[in-house]
């Protein structure tokens, strides 16, 4: 028996798919608690329609995480910290400063979870971030800490 799956089910399928199950499987569990539908020419239908809607939404997504990609890319974020005669930093520079400075330089909310930094803040210069928008979206900005 043919079915379209509702929501991911272990060791069959995702969201959206079109799988082959035993009669007494889908009838009996799958079917009853929602988990699938029957591979009906309607249900079939609506199913090509919902992925196109995901596909086109996908599109739209991508090409607004590829602008904020070049917006970020085309220089690199100022962040102020206050610093010792020495040019040490007192503390250290966070992912929460960073999306902040993000924000209010180049315009765009940046999850701080996103970014990862490849080596801690200490010192003031030049410093390298990495920000992953998911689905293998990643780009690396670069950060110039500033004396205060």
């Amino acid at each position: 028996m043919q079915i379209i799956l509702i929501q991911d089910v272990n060791n069959l399928g995702g969201a959206n798919e079109l799988v082959t199950v035993k009669n007494g499987y889908a009838r009996n569990f799958l079917i009853p608690n929602k988990m699938a539908v029957e591979a009906s020419p309607s249900n079939v239908k609506q199913l090509e329609e919902r992925l196109k809607q995901i596909k086109k939404k996908e599109e739209k997504m991508m090409a607004e995480i590829n602008k904020v990609i070049a917006a970020l890319q085309a220089g690199a974020v100022k962040i102020g910290a206050k610093t010792g005669t020495s040019g040490k930093i007192f503390g250290s520079v966070t992912t929460v400063q960073i999306a902040k400075a993000v924000r209010e330089q180049k315009g765009y909310e940046i999850d701080r979870r996103r970014i990862h930094l490849t080596d801690e803040i200490k010192e003031l210069g030049t410093y390298k971030a990495k920000v992953d928008f998911g689905n293998g979206n990643e780009t690396e900005i670069e950060l110039e800490i500033v004396a205060e």
